[in-house]
């Protein structure tokens, strides 16, 4: 039998709670985690990690650790260089500390579907996820990513923002280039029209 429960409560003042105490760590190593819903990550939660260019996710499950979708080039400080995880196939599912993930990247706790969609039992989420730890998984940018991985075993079903947002930029982004292009042609087919109407003498 398990029985994992959690207040829920909130008095709309920020909670600042410090992760991993322990002096003998760097200064960066010790983390705080931003104003979120619940304050200090509770098992199931999702976290949320700033990479600079991209977000990667974890799922916590509790005592320090994160179970997360990891390519070969998701470190700590990868910045720029984890965009080669655009080229891979392949990724591992990594049990980590959470500060060891995170390095110096701000982070957060993020539930982001919870109004969405109802989350899984905490009990049946962390037993998916550590039945997964260490085994290799298809990985694409696209529709098997980190954030997929992670929303998956919160709330049964993969989605990711990220991809729903790039998406959108790009259409976005395409449609401005048309229109831009298309004004283009359309001033350029004027000019030719002038000039080709030159009286004759």
């Amino acid at each position: 039998m398990c029985d994992m429960r959690r207040s829920q409560s909130w008095n709309g003042s920020e909670l600042m709670v410090e992760i991993n105490t322990n002096s003998a760590l760097p200064r960066w190593g010790r983390r705080v985690i931003a104003p979120t819903l619940y304050g200090k990550p509770q098992p199931g939660d999702l976290i949320e990690i700033f990479r600079g260019t991209y977000q990667h996710w974890g799922l916590y499950i509790g005592e320090g650790d994160i179970i997360h979708l990891a390519p070969p080039c998701e470190t700590a400080g990868a910045g720029p260089n984890c965009l080669m995880s655009v080229l891979c196939d392949k990724a591992i599912v990594m049990r980590e500390g959470l500060h060891q993930v995170v390095g110096r990247d701000r982070f957060h706790v993020n539930n982001l579907l919870d109004s969405k969609h109802k989350p899984r039992s905490i009990c049946v989420i962390l037993r998916d996820a550590l039945s997964l730890a260490g085994l290799e998984m298809p990985y694409c940018v696209l529709r098997g990513n980190c954030e997929h991985f992670v929303t998956e075993l919160r709330y049964g079903r993969a989605e990711s923002r990220q991809i729903h947002c790039a998406v959108k930029i790009g259409v976005r982004t395409m449609a401005i280039g048309m229109k831009v292009l298309t004004n283009a042609s359309n001033v350029t087919r004027k000019k030719e029209k002038s000039l080709k109407i030159i009286p004759k003498l």
